[in-house]
Order: C-alpha cells, then sequence, then structure tokens
C-alpha cells in the first residue's frame, strides 16, 4: 500500500470520526431555550399516555423538575418529583381515576403520563428544583364519553365543520391504524380530535397553524371554549384486508395454555397464549387486551365469529350487553351462559391472546367494594333507607303542626 492510499485511509477514517461526533452531539447544546415561555399545544384522547419531552435547558442544569398548574398564573402548582429520585412508574400499573401523581414519569428529562384523565389538561413546566422553567405544553385532554363514531362502509360521512363568524370548528383525524385483522376482513379506524381557528387567541401558546389549537387549550377564551365544548371528538371506521405475514412456528406444546381438548389422537394446541377465567352469572366483566393503547388497532372475536365495531361499538345501540369500548376494552354486561367460549384479541393486525370464559350459576360469591353490582346495591338501599326516613320525618312535622295550630291560644279580639 503506497503513500496516496494511506493517507485517503486516514482521511476517510478522520471523516466518520468527525460523522459520529456530530451525531453523538448534545440536543440541548443546538436547541436554545426561548427568551420569552411560550407554551406547546398538545391534544390527546383520555386514557392515552403520552411523553412531554424537555426540549431545551441550560447545559450545567444535569436534572429536571415538572411542574402542573390547572390554569396559568394558579397559586396552586403540583411539582412532579419526589426531589429524591422517585421510583419509574410503569404504564400497566396506572388506574384509571388514579391521581396524576402516581401516573407519571420522569426519563431522560421527559415527562410520561399514563391513562390521562380531562383533568389532567392543563400546562406543563420543565425546570429546575428552584422553579426556573425552561420549556412549557398546552396539554388538552379531550374525553371520549360523547365520542361519535363514524362508518365509512355505511355511507356515513364526519360532521361537517362549523362556521360562527370569524370562528371556525372542525375535526383534526390522525393518521389511519394499521388493519386490525389480517387474512380475513379487518377494520381500522382514525381518531378526530376537536380544533378551532380564531384570531381571537393568546399570543403567548404556540400554534402548529395560524391561530389553530385545541379546542380545550389555554389559548382560547372562555366564551369560545364553551362554544366549542359541543364539538365532539369523533372516531372513523372503514373495513380493510390485508394477508397474514408468513412465520415459522415451532413444534411442541406452548408454555402458557389453560384447556387441553383432543380431535382423535392429535391434541389441540392454541396458537396463542390461552387465559382461563370463570365468570358467576349475571355478573359484568371487562376484558382487556395485553399490551394494548387506545390508539393501537385491536379487534376480538368470539370462537369463530369476528366481532366488529360497526355492530359492537359502544353508543353503536345503547341496549347492547356487549360491546367494545373506546379504549378498546370487551365488556360483558349480565353474564349469560351463551357467553362461554374463547375470545381471541388482536393488536396491531397480530393475533397475541386468548381468553377462556366459563360461567357458572354455582359457588359462593364474596361482595366486595370493589365489585360495581355491590356498590350499586349499597347505594341503592341507602337512598331507600334515606328517603324513607324523610317522608317518615315529613309526616310527624305535619303531625305536629297540626296539633300546634289547633291547642295555640286564639288572640284576635
Amino acid at each position: 500500500m503506497n503513500l496516496a492510499h494511506t493517507t485517503v485511509l486516514l482521511w476517510v477514517w478522520g471523516s466518520l470520526q468527525a460523522f459520529e461526533i456530530v451525531e453523538k452531539e448534545d440536543i440541548f447544546q443546538r436547541t436554545p431555550c426561548p427568551a420569552f415561555l411560550i407554551f406547546d399545544n398538545a391534544a390527546y384522547l383520555a386514557d392515552m399516555s403520552f411523553e412531554l419531552p424537555c426540549r431545551c435547558k441550560p447545559e450545567e442544569v444535569s436534572a429536571v423538575v415538572w411542574y402542573y398548574q390547572k390554569h396559568l398564573g394558579s397559586s396552586h402548582t403540583k411539582v412532579l418529583t419526589d426531589f429524591d429520585g422517585r421510583v419509574l412508574t410503569e404504564e400497566t400499573q396506572a388506574r384509571v381515576g388514579s391521581d396524576m401523581l402516581v401516573r407519571f414519569s420522569i426519563r431522560m428529562f421527559s415527562l410520561l403520563v399514563f391513562r390521562a384523565q380531562p383533568e389532567d389538561s392543563g400546562l406543563y413546566f420543565c425546570g429546575t428544583r428552584k422553579g426556573d422553567y425552561f420549556y412549557a405544553y398546552d396539554v388538552d385532554i379531550q374525553s371520549g364519553e360523547g365520542m361519535v363514531a363514524t362508518f365509512k362502509d355505511l355511507g356515513q360521512e364526519p360532521f361537517a365543520d362549523e362556521h360562527r363568524g370569524s370562528l371556525h370548528i372542525f375535526t383534526a383525524f390522525w393518521e389511519w391504524t394499521p388493519c386490525d385483522r389480517c387474512g380475513v376482513r379487518g377494520e381500522q379506524w382514525r381518531i378526530g380530535l376537536c380544533y378551532l381557528r380564531s384570531p381571537d387567541l393568546s399570543p403567548r401558546y404556540q400554534k402548529t397553524l395560524p391561530d389553530v389549537v385545541s379546542c380545550g387549550s389555554q389559548a382560547v377564551p372562555w366564551k369560545l371554549r364553551a362554544t366549542a365544548r359541543e364539538h365532539t371528538p369523533e372516531l372513523l371506521v372503514q373495513s380493510c384486508v390485508v394477508p397474514c405475514e408468513k412465520k415459522t412456528t415451532q413444534q411442541g406444546v406452548m408454555a402458557i395454555f389453560s384447556y387441553v381438548s383432543k380431535v382423535g389422537s392429535r391434541p389441540w394446541v392454541p396458537q396463542v397464549p390461552i387465559q382461563f377465567h370463570q365468570q358467576r352469572l349475571g355478573h359484568g366483566l371487562i376484558i382487556s387486551c395485553p399490551g394494548a393503547r387506545p390508539e393501537h388497532a385491536v379487534a376480538w372475536d368470539k370462537d369463530r365469529q369476528y366481532l366488529y365495531r360497526t355492530q359492537y361499538l359502544k353508543g353503536v345501540n345503547r341496549s347492547m350487553r356487549v360491546f367494545i369500548d373506546h379504549g378498546n376494552h370487551l365488556h360483558i354486561r349480565s353474564t349469560q351462559l351463551s357467553d362461554r367460549g374463547i375470545y381471541y384479541c388482536w393488536r396491531q393486525g397480530v393475533q397475541v391472546a386468548g381468553f377462556r370464559l366459563g360461567v357458572t350459576s354455582q359457588g359462593r360469591y364474596r361482595p366486595s367494594f370493589s365489585d360495581p353490582e355491590t356498590r350499586s346495591a349499597v347505594e341503592l338501599t341507602l337512598i331507600g333507607y334515606l328517603f324513607i326516613t324523610a317522608v317518615f320525618v315529613a309526616i310527624h312535622l305535619c303531625r305536629c303542626c297540626c296539633y300546634l295550630f289547633r291547642c295555640c291560644p286564639n288572640f284576635s279580639p
């Protein structure tokens, strides 16, 4: 190898080293913090988990603290850290209805909030222990209670935009999810959240488009926010067909299964892990797909029956006993003997788990306040007791009043 070749190789090696150094450059050195704190608008649907990265900080700051305010300038501020290195919260441990202080985690300067609720809407600040803020977010968590589903296969169309003078209210849709099943007809959907355009928005809030923010943003004046409250999120659903990816299956019995039935001389081996659950007759049940999020494409089957959202989505029919909610959970109200079977769960187009449901009418059942039916029975009993007590007291008060009026002396001349 001559000197020219050696020189070229050294130059190439030096270039690669320089390229590697550029790639590993600290992002905080290239992203200066704004001189005036501006809130970055972000909108999510209830029960979703989201991440808020701290996009800038001074170089000398090695750890950040996140703060939360319901409204700008509020005297009550939540500090989302324990200052001693809190134990990381996993998403599987977060429950709906629990306080935000037990549903968050800080990883690599980013704030993660699990199972977000409309009450978590507000302002999030990235700063230091002394209270110096570097970056801020304006988070809008929109409720899915009044979500409207639109089925393209039935010829339905999304709601039209609303124009009220200079106020323009519309639905901004996310990308389509993958097909929730493979090899057979499946479904895919896209979530649409409420947004508005108005020239009366606060200039302190950063917008992706000029004068456009989510309907629950702090940049929207109260009078406009009340007007946009009637525009609920939307769910657009359509059919799809995709082939399944060919995978090499391993021979042998799977490690997790709870039921084996023989067909001739060959045992039946489930293709996915099967979990067995025994449910008491007449009680409700909610089944969750392992590892699934509300934004994932999740599908449910009962044995060989496909439970399409066109028929089983929550809100399609008020009298439905079996339905799928907007968080991809399968609900069974007042379990019947006909509900026995295996319920298969698809996640992102792949069948991942099965639940063998058994229904029994025998056995002792220990009541617990964690059971919704037990709580409903106790509430009805207390309401009836209070009603009877109120009627009893009212009757005796009337009798006392009548007695006093009859017995009081007449002082008229």
